[in-house]
């Protein structure tokens, strides 16, 4: 087990003693030190709930300011993916308002399929779903089928019209679906809901299903085709597999070198603390697996 004052000194390195109490984001290359032993428990892997809702409504006010200053660009939009679950943070409040009133061409793509981790919609919300907010912000709304493949290609082509129309504007999508698979690997959503739902789901509307039915009936695909393109397909992805694994983890250094342009002077300095630490306690972190070992920090 790796010794509590190695932990303790990564820690304190750069974030002081409150670092663990508090639950505060931790410096990239903490992570790492963590994950390069078998033994830790902690992982600090940051997936911030709808963060990424108001960041593409930034995003897509950008590309309006491009296209002011040069209207000869191709037009494009931002296209935005959460759950519903995401939508109950205020991000996505935040985010819809900024794209309403600056006219942003973002389309807001919403799954919402039932559950948000193992919260249920009706604990969720009281209102019509996530599409009444779209209209609540006055942006273009469209709920759809979710578990439809034509039906959703044909609402995004009509959100994309929308978004780049009049100058630009954000357009909300709902689609309607269900969440057969469990949230996560670490979740088993049997202990919130009953396995006769999925399982009922699984047979009534399964949007892979619903297609392959379409396109047997279509007279364009058939059981042995879907056999042998299974077959294909696994072979393949484990020979990919296969080949990824004899291939070195990055350079210690790429999570320092892929934050900023420039590597700044504290990153030099949490690189060379974090070389001191590993070269300190070297039994405890197995760096063969590195692209060139503790020699990537130089």
């Amino acid at each position: 087990m790796p010794t509590t004052q190695a932990v303790v000194e990564i820690c304190q390195s750069t974030m002081g003693k409150t670092i663990l109490a508090r639950s505060v984001p931790l410096p990239p290359y903490y992570s790492i030190v963590l994950s390069l032993t078998s033994h830790a428990k902690q992982h600090t892997i940051s997936s911030p709930l709808a963060t990424q809702i108001p960041q593409a409504a930034g995003a897509a006010y950008a590309l309006k300011l491009q296209d002011l200053q040069n209207p000869n660009r191709d037009p494009r939009i931002v296209a935005c993916y959460f759950g519903e679950g995401a939508a109950s943070e205020g991000d996505f409040h935040a985010a819809l308002n900024i794209a309403a009133t600056r006219s942003c061409p973002v389309v807001f793509i919403c799954r919402n399929n039932g559950y948000a981790i193992s919260t249920p919609t009706l604990e969720q919300y009281r209102g019509d779903g996530i599409a009444s907010r779209g209209v609540g912000y006055g942006i273009d709304t469209i709920r759809v089928d979710g578990n439809d493949v034509f039906a959703v290609n044909e609402a995004m082509k009509e959100a994309r019209r929308l978004a780049l129309s009049d100058g630009g504007r954000p357009v909300l999508i709902e689609a309607m679906s269900y969440r057969v698979s469990h949230h996560s690997t670490s979740d088993d959503s049997f202990a919130y809901r009953a396995r006769v739902e999925v399982e009922d789901w699984k047979r009534r509307d399964n949007p892979i299903i619903r297609l392959r039915k379409w396109l047997e009936n279509q007279g364009i695909w058939s059981e042995e085709q879907e056999k042998e393109t299974r077959d294909e397909m696994r072979k393949a992805v484990l020979k990919e597999f296969g080949e990824a694994e004899q291939e070195k983890k990055p350079s210690l250094r790429d999570a320092f070198t892929d934050v900023y342009e420039e590597i700044t002077e504290e990153q030099r300095e949490q690189m060379a603390e974090l070389k001191r630490i590993l070269e300190t306690y070297p039994d405890e972190y197995d760096l063969r697996p590195y692209k060139d070992g503790i020699n990537g920090l130089d």
